[in-house]
């Protein structure tokens, strides 16, 4: 997978910064499958979650909230329920892919190893300017210690969210009370 070019689906909504954010997630994805020796199928569901996660970031508010449905979340998280959504209908059929893309924003407690690995690699890609040198080194120990990776990036992001005075998900405190 690595080091080919990466190609948007037809339906994505991005402009060249999302779509530069998606090309650093999926190079990041597919070097970590590599590295941790995935099997075919598995290294391509992570592929396609990179490519996947934010193809409907830049998207109109009313098409989000139609692909969405009824799901009563906030604007900056629906890309993720509505890209989740138009790929079932489109006969998209791996449950782990559609609930990595669903979820990637906030997580999830039932994910698999390619739910986890979206959300970390949506957090350490080298193009965000905070932490660097913490988030690359993050990145790079994550094949030697996958589930200490996750619990680390999950951490952080949680004290972000507070720090902030941001609302917790009840997917993100299940996926925390998940992995404790």
């Amino acid at each position: 997978m690595s080091g080919r070019p990466l190609v948007l689906p037809a339906w994505a909504k991005v402009g060249e910064k999302r779509a530069a954010h998606i090309a650093r997630v999926t190079e990041l994805l597919d070097r970590w499958a590599q590295q941790l020796r995935l099997d075919e199928a598995e290294a391509q569901a992570w592929h396609d979650v990179g490519r996947w996660h934010d193809a409907l970031r830049d998207a109109p508010e009313e098409e989000l909230r139609a692909l969405a449905g009824p799901v009563g979340l906030p604007l900056d998280v629906l890309h993720g329920p509505a890209a989740a959504n138009h790929l079932l209908a489109l006969g998209e059929t791996r449950e782990s892919v559609l609930s990595a893309v669903r979820w990637h924003t906030v997580g999830h407690a039932d994910w698999d190893r390619t739910g986890r690995a979206l959300y970390m690699a949506d957090f350490l890609e080298p193009g965000r300017g905070f932490m660097r040198a913490d988030r690359a080194f993050l990145a790079e120990h994550l094949p030697h210690d996958f589930n200490g990776v996750f619990r680390q990036v999950l951490q952080m992001r949680l004290e972000w969210t507070l720090r902030e005075g941001k609302a917790l998900f009840p997917e993100a405190v299940g996926l925390w009370n998940s992995v404790r």
